[in-house]
């Protein structure tokens, strides 16, 4: 007798239950109509995104650490993990300048401010204070000491991750130095403490389709669908410009790993779509960071790359800003040179790396961009807080895929990928265990021990310390 076949609600029904992706997707078109029909309610929900992000974000720091402290452990070479260091800072530089320059040429071109002859005197530049909280971009020197801890808790505690960063180098060469025979316990203990990481980000992440509808139903209530008609060739644009920036992307993944970005993006949908509801990539940073392991990448170079990535390589943001930056120059009628445009991808070259983590801060990075350059009103940037948020979407895809594009080249860069375990991983086979003797196999990484989905690798021992002179 042949087995029964479900029905179609049951069907949905098991989806529903199952599928994180099905869930969130419900939940993303749910806060649309709530926000659409009843803008007064949807607005009181926003603490529902927030309080989710704000769980994510109690344990991004331990996972880095974690994660960092591991690669470099069972890594077993300091140097090897500073050259991905620097080949990482070379990518962020190129990929960040390419979304800078298409951003420019792309507001060149199509002039998306024309034509608007608004009166600068007319708009209201208190209200870009009142966005920013009267805060400010750090300025190079106030940047590079911001990055050193000043306490070992005091990193965890403000989740500076740069900090953390720092901190896990220090701890991960130190345990190299000692070697495994004087500290036996502390690497297993670390282990040990990132599988518990990552089942707390498990039960975390079941609150992610409410977080995504509290998120959306905000966002649609509060500015409502009318202002995409308000500013829609800006809107056009920004979105036009990071597909093709994106599409660079892809290329470059093609190029240097041989990976298909679209494999990759089906791969993280789930992650994806929960960064587009929450408008937040550090909503999925621990969830990514298992996927790109998983995906054969090794783990000192996901957990220094992608962390890091967060501050230097913001590619989405960067592509709003360049845009942004014309289109209030020619809506009050203010015609840049070529040698002022220069100016403008210099300034925001440095001001970009210092936006993370600061409130208001693309309003802060344009307003000391229309400084430097003396021809743009400060106030004229208050021309984009009513289209700011709609860009959110734009910025955490681009920002989010730049970063994992950066952890695969530069993990392939430095041999630090499994290609072929990455293949299988896109293609959704099983990659419980990698091959022997395939490319990456013998890449000298220890995996932890395994959590769900997490493969395991075989470990390289920890270096005996040099004996004492003398």
């Amino acid at each position: 007798m042949p087995p029964s076949v479900p029905s179609l609600p049951r069907r949905v029904a098991r989806t529903l239950r199952t599928s994180l992706f099905a869930q969130v997707t419900c939940a993303l078109v749910l806060g649309i109509v709530v926000g659409k029909l009843w803008p007064d309610t949807a607005t009181a929900l926003q603490p529902l995104g927030d309080g989710f992000t704000r769980l994510i974000k109690t344990v991004i720091s331990p996972l880095v650490f974690c994660v960092v402290v591991v690669g470099i452990a069972k890594a077993g070479d300091l140097k090897a993990f500073g050259r991905i260091g620097v080949k990482a800072l070379v990518w962020f530089e190129i990929a960040s300048t390419a979304a800078l320059v298409i951003g420019l040429v792309a507001a060149n071109v199509f002039g998306p401010g024309r034509g608007m002859n608004v009166d600068p005197s007319s708009l209201n530049a208190a209200a870009v204070d009142e966005t920013t909280g009267g805060g400010h971009l750090p300025t190079t020197t106030e940047f590079v000491l911001n990055a050193l801890p000043q306490s070992f808790i005091g990193a965890f505690a403000e989740n500076e991750l740069l900090q953390v960063l720092i901190l896990a180098c220090l701890v991960g060469a130190a345990l190299l130095h000692l070697g495994h025979t004087k500290v036996p316990k502390i690497l297993p203990s670390i282990e040990q403490a990132q599988e518990i990481i990552f089942a707390v980000v498990g039960f975390i992440m079941r609150l992610a389709p409410i977080a995504v509808f509290g998120a959306m139903a905000h966002l649609v209530g509060n500015y409502g669908l009318g202002v995409m008609r308000t500013y829609a060739k800006l809107i056009v644009l920004c979105y036009v410009a990071a597909a093709l920036f994106i599409a660079l992307l892809a290329i470059a993944l093609k190029a240097v790993t041989g990976l298909s970005l679209w494999k990759f993006l089906c791969y993280i949908r789930e992650e994806m779509l929960l960064a587009l509801g929450t408008a937040s990539t550090e909503s999925v940073m621990p969830r990514v960071m298992q996927k790109l392991r998983r995906a054969g990448a090794r783990d000192d170079a996901v957990g220094l790359v992608l962390p890091t990535g967060y501050s230097f390589n913001l590619d989405g943001a960067s592509l709003y800003l360049s845009i942004g930056t014309l289109f209030i120059a020619q809506a009050v009628g203010v015609d840049l040179s070529l040698g002022q445009q220069v100016t403008v991808v210099l300034v925001l070259m440095l001001t970009s790396k210092g936006m993370a983590g600061i409130p208001g801060s693309a309003f802060l990075a344009l307003s000391a961009t229309a400084s430097s350059l003396g021809a743009i009103p400060a106030g004229a940037v208050a021309l984009l807080l009513g289209v700011d948020r709609i860009m959110d979407s734009m910025r955490v895809v681009t920002n989010l895929l730049g970063n994992c594009v950066a952890v695969f080249a530069v993990s392939r860069w430095e041999g630090a990928l499994d290609t072929a375990r990455a293949k299988r991983a896109l293609d959704g086979e099983d990659t419980s265990e990698p091959d022997e003797g395939g490319e990456g196999a013998d890449s000298g990484i220890g995996a932890v021990e395994p959590v769900p989905g997490i493969p395991a690798q075989k470990p390289k021992e920890l270096k005996e310390p040099a004996p004492e002179a003398g």
